[in-house]
Formats: structure tokens, C-alpha cells, sequence
């Protein structure tokens, strides 16, 4: 009992990093590319350096600020309850996600293709955590 209590005080954490990290890694790659295709397809940026700059340092401090609390609480209440479905896990990564960009209305580019992006990386980052650490809770 005591070891199975160490390997999961372990083992949640360290499923949380790898899920947020592949998060981070669908955001910014599916983010850039519907970015990418935005600036190309609409003229964004007008060919204004600093305002595409500006739409990164906004963009990664609404990630870093917003998507880490509901994402925590997701998976506190997962560990808690021993809920070990897959898709409480999925859903509850795409939704701890997808609330960033309803902070962020201002944000110029379309608020469904940003919505699109932020629920997609939830998902899979949810997927993730569930095949770590959420099938055994």
C-alpha cells in the first residue's frame, strides 16, 4: 500500500509534465502553421514586423497564465475521484484549453480558428496524461 501511494505521488506529476508537454507541442506547431496560413492568406500583419510579435508575446502569455490552473484541477479531481476514463481525460484537457482563447476576445485572426487550435492541444494533451497515469488511477 505505502509503495502504490510513493509510485502515484510520482507518477502524476510526471504524467502531467509529459501531457502539458505535448500540449505545448501541438499549440505551437498547429499554432504556427493556421498562424502561418493566416498571415499569408489574409495580410495579417501588413508586413508589420511588430505586430506579429506582439501576437506571440500575447499568445504565449495567455498560455502560461490561463492553461495550467483548469488542467490541475482536472486532474486533481481525476486522482481523487479514481475516475479512469478516457474520455473525462480527453474532454477535460480540450476544455481546460479551449476556456484560453474565450479569455483572449480581442485576439485579431479569428476566434474559432484560435478556439480550434487551443481545444485540439487540450485534447491531445489529455490523451496523453490518460495513457500515463489516468488509466491506473
Amino acid at each position: 500500500m505505502f509503495w502504490k501511494t510513493v509510485g502515484r505521488i510520482i507518477l502524476v506529476p510526471l504524467a502531467f509534465v509529459i501531457g502539458a508537454a505535448v500540449t505545448a507541442f501541438v499549440l505551437f506547431t498547429l499554432g504556427l502553421e493556421r498562424f502561418t496560413q493566416s498571415i499569408h492568406a489574409d495580410e495579417v500583419a501588413g508586413g508589420k514586423l511588430d505586430r506579429v510579435f506582439a501576437l506571440i508575446d500575447q499568445a504565449s502569455l495567455i498560455f502560461a497564465t490561463f492553461t495550467i490552473i483548469p488542467a490541475i484541477v482536472f486532474a486533481i479531481i481525476g486522482e481523487v475521484a479514481r475516475i479512469r476514463s478516457l474520455l473525462y481525460y480527453v474532454i477535460g484537457g480540450g476544455v481546460s484549453m479551449a476556456v484560453t482563447p474565450l479569455l483572449a476576445q480581442g485576439v485579431e485572426g479569428g476566434p474559432a480558428v484560435v478556439w480550434q487550435v487551443f481545444a485540439v492541444s487540450g485534447f491531445a494533451g489529455g490523451l496523453v496524461y490518460w495513457l500515463v497515469a489516468g488509466r491506473s488511477a
